[in-house]
């Protein structure tokens, strides 16, 4: 599993004109199996994707294809992660 953070490096404004197809591209990689869940940065300074795959380099190169990462409004980390566990009330704990 992967946990990509995203950090915005450009103005509200500039933001906010790319949020239509950052939105279509977040869907669409859910949709083609890399991303199973996202959301904003509580902070208001970013997002959060959850992405899932054996492959960091394919993960790494989904993530620089964000109409975001590629408009220069923000930045990308993307943080591979083992997990120990997950709850099955996971989806139920963070929609609550």
């Amino acid at each position: 599993m992967f946990i990509c953070v995203l950090t915005y490096t450009a103005s509200p404004e500039d933001v906010a004109a790319l949020r239509p197809a950052h939105m279509d591209f977040l869907k669409a990689q859910h949709e083609a199996g890399h991303y199973i869940g996202w959301g904003r940065q509580a902070s208001g300074n970013g997002g959060v994707v959850f992405a899932k795959g054996d492959d960091r380099a394919v993960i790494e190169a989904v993530a620089a294809t964000d109409p975001y990462i590629k408009g220069n409004v923000a930045s990308v980390e993307v943080i591979e992660m083992n997990v120990g566990f997950l709850s099955p009330d996971f989806v139920s704990d963070v929609t609550a």
